[in-house]
């Protein structure tokens, strides 16, 4: 993703982007054949190597979207930059394995567990004798305590993200010894094990000041393989460096250099030989990928040596030209245009001997490729106007082929092309499980019926006024600064990891009704718009719609259904792009017009996703291991401010149930991990039924890599080990996983 705006949540979790945060109650049950979780669908590829293999010393130069705003991952600005930073420098009390679960990190927690439920659930963390912070002092109870207080939400003063958890805490005492930590919650809470990852230093988290404004540019106290050397804003990195007091395994690099560069800029920097890792768009990894093999013509792609690596035919340069200037006069042809072949050649073969450079200096990389741990999805704005409607929604999504869209992203990559089938989870975490037969198989027919029910019907007359436009594009305005197209190119996929720009939301409990009621529901889009008839009810038995309506507009009180698709416009959104072009196809043979619109990238998300300005838009959510905590902001039901304003939290699609609220409440609660991912499935199940959002694939994870360098590259789920990142020993070489495996049948994506 080119354009990743990780949010404060994301950023504080998932493997990725700043992910932390563990359970520890009941140990994970492990899948068995009958878990829908199933496994991952595709491993990490990171040259991964024994420590024995890799060499001492070394600098990794590693591109990132940017030098981050703050080093503090719990403030607003956080970005992915801030997550790899924290990562390598800070205190994590569990980390992510392959499946996206969390695990206990052994260099800070000897063990961590609920000792008491009643009256009040207590966790007592015993940590690792040896943790300490780089100033020596012994990591504790007072670091936890100070980091408690600060993001609790009880002081105002503390510009935090989010409280989630933290709110739940009652008090933090020092247990039998200094290595004790007792953690005593006010309210059940199932995912404690998020908490205090990263864990900062009683210096940062201790006076509003220190936290607010001492950790944005400095970290002068950390507790990790790295610490960090300096922030150069002018030189656009971070630079890291070995922590002499780190009691783990030695860290193998010297520096971890993490250098801001655009993604359209950067297989440049990987030819010049500036970087050593690096994301890349899918043209890159081509690019790359040919460079093992033999040079070829930059126009053709035909090869330009022969067997046994003579030149091959038209590769013979200067004396060719020569060669055809004398055949030429010999055999009276125009010497004129004999010339203009000479030059036209010899231009060709600048050409070829640039492109050979070109090749030369990437032939010393490799494309690393796994899965992220994100996903896509088409957001659907509930709000108002023709999607307010759920049965509108439904038709919506009905009539998307999500194995197409994603057999077009991911199969030209060599990934498997299955799309996702839960909001909450990826394949293989414990969590997921398809719960898109809640919502029903894409089906153009059933699709007409749910939009003929709501009375859009096709061919119908269109009325508009001066200055009016057609339902569903009321908003729509043309961006002031002329980059906005009705259809454009560009580069990679420019997905955002949405949330960056979210303010403090706490937990909210609605109470309410039992959450396994089935009737009786009241629904939210926003404004809480009359939606007519049964919520996702189909058209009467029998209804057939008309023969022609896939090519018949629809329409409904003067007013034509077109709906607008809001896109970024800058370099890395190409993908993004193809896809809302097939998604715009699909709608179209249901009577659906769409009106594309290309905004700025630094508009997109800020002032049409966060803002409610669109119809459909397509950006990613980082997955959880902790989906009851992190997912319920974002399809929570909004609810109305005291200034009467909507509070939608994260849910920018505007449309919620107070069924899945509670649904989240309860799961948020139990400790019996069985009975927490039975109510996180069920609350999957709500949200498909209710067409807000439709996910559509996990975004592919591509990395360019020196062919030499070990435990680094494409993470997948896993949490980077920092320590063990180098280059290999001469003559040793790192383990890359086997081809995936062709992409199972669309109707169980978790198998």
């Amino acid at each position: 993703m080119s354009h990743v705006g990780v949010g404060p949540r994301a950023v504080m979790r998932s493997v990725a982007f700043l992910t932390a945060g563990v359970l520890a109650v009941p140990a994970l049950a492990g899948c068995t054949s009958e878990d829908p979780s199933g496994k991952p669908l595709a491993e990490q590829d990171v040259a991964a190597a024994g420590r024995a293999s890799v060499s001492d010393g070394g600098t990794l130069r590693w591109a990132v979207d940017s030098v981050p705003d703050t080093l503090n991952a719990f403030q607003s600005d956080a970005d992915a930059t801030t997550t790899r930073v924290a990562q390598a420098v800070l205190p994590s009390m569990f980390r992510m394995d392959e499946a996206g679960s969390p695990v206990r990190n052994p260099d800070y927690l000897e063990s961590a567990e609920v000792v008491d439920t009643e009256p009040k659930q207590v966790v007592v963390y015993k940590l690792n004798q040896q943790a300490v912070w780089s100033d020596g002092r012994e990591i504790g109870a007072a670091d936890f305590a100070a980091q408690w207080r600060a993001l609790s939400g009880k002081d105002s003063a503390y510009w935090t993200a989010r409280n989630a958890g933290y709110d739940r805490i009652e008090k933090i005492e020092r247990g039998a010894n200094d290595l004790e930590v007792k953690v005593t919650f006010s309210r059940p809470y199932a995912d404690w094990k998020a908490l205090f990852t990263p864990l900062y230093p009683k210096d940062v988290t201790g006076t509003p000041d220190a936290f607010n404004d001492g950790a944005r540019r400095a970290l002068k106290v950390s507790a990790g393989p790295f610490a960090v050397k300096k922030v150069d804003t002018k030189g656009d990195q971070v630079v890291l460096t070995g922590n002499p007091r780190w009691w783990g395994e030695p860290a193998k690099l010297n520096e971890i250099v993490l250098r801001a560069v655009p993604r359209d800029e950067r297989v440049s920097e990987l030819v010049a030989g500036e970087l050593d890792l690096a994301e890349i768009d899918p043209e890159t990894a081509d690019e790359v990928g040919l460079a093992a093999g033999p040079p070829r013509d930059a126009a053709t792609g035909t090869p330009l040596m022969g067997p046994g690596g003579t030149p091959a035919p038209g590769a013979q340069g200067r004396s060719a030209a020569e060669a055809l200037r004398s055949w030429a006069v010999a055999n009276g042809s125009d010497e004129e245009a004999a010339e203009e072949e000479v030059l036209a050649r010899e231009k060709r073969s600048e050409a070829e001997a640039k492109a050979r450079r070109r090749q030369q200096a990437l032939s010393g990389f490799e494309v690393r490729k796994s899965l992220e741990p994100a996903y896509t999805q088409l957001a659907l704005n509930g709000a108002d106007g023709p999607l307010a409607d759920e049965r509108v929604r439904r038709a919506v999504a009905r009539a998307l082929d999500r194995e197409k869209l994603a057999q077009a992203v991911l199969k030209p990559l060599g990934l498997p092309a299955e799309p996702v089938g839960s909001h909450l989870a990826l394949s293989g975490q414990p969590a997921y499980a398809d719960g898109s037969g809640a919502l029903g198989e894409q089906n153009a027919k059933e699709a007409r019926a749910l939009l003929a029910d709501a009375g859009w019907v096709p061919g119908g007359p269109v009325k508009k006024k001066d200055g009016e436009e057609a339902a569903g594009a009321e908003k729509d305005k043309e961006e002031k600064d002329g980059k906005d197209e009705k259809k454009s190119e560009g580069d990679d996929d420019g997905t955002y990891i949405v949330g960056e720009d979210n303010k403090n939301e706490g937990d909210r409990n609605d109470g309410g009704d039992d959450a396994d009621r089935e009737s009786g529901e009241k629904h939210s889009s926003g404004k809480n718009t009359a939606q007519g008839g049964a919520p996702g009810a189909y058209a009467p038995k029998g209804t057939a719609a008309p023969a022609d309506a896939a090519a018949a507009p629809l329409a409904k009180d003067g007013k034509a259904l077109t709906l607008r698709f809001v896109l970024p416009s800058g370099p890395g959104s190409e993908t993004l792009r193809t896809v809302a072009d097939r998604i715009t196809d699909m709608l179209k043979e249901i009577g659906i017009g769409t009106e594309v619109t290309k905004v700025p990238d630094e508009s997109y998300f800020k002032d049409h996703i966060a803002a409610g300005e669109y119809d459909l838009a397509l950006y990613s959510w980082p997955a959880s291991a902790f989906p009851a905590t992190d997912a319920r902001p974002i399809y929570a039901k909004p609810v109305p401010a005291a200034d009467g304003s909507l509070n939608v939290a994260q849910n920018y699609t505007r449309v919620g149930t107070d069924q899945v609220d509670q649904l989240f409440d309860r799961a948020m609660t139990t400790l019996d991990q069985k009975e927490a991912r039975g109510l996180l499935r069920k609350a999957d199940s709500r949200i498909w039924a209710a067409a807000g959002s439709v996910p559509l694939y996990q975004r592919p994870q591509l990395v360019a890599a020196r062919e030499n360098l070990a435990n680094a590259g494409a993470f997948g789920f896993e949490t980077p080990v920092y320590e063990d990142m180098g280059f290999l020993k001469k003559g040793a070489q790192g383990s890359r996983p086997s081809a995936p495996a062709p992409s199972s049948s669309p109707s169980s994506p978790s198998s």
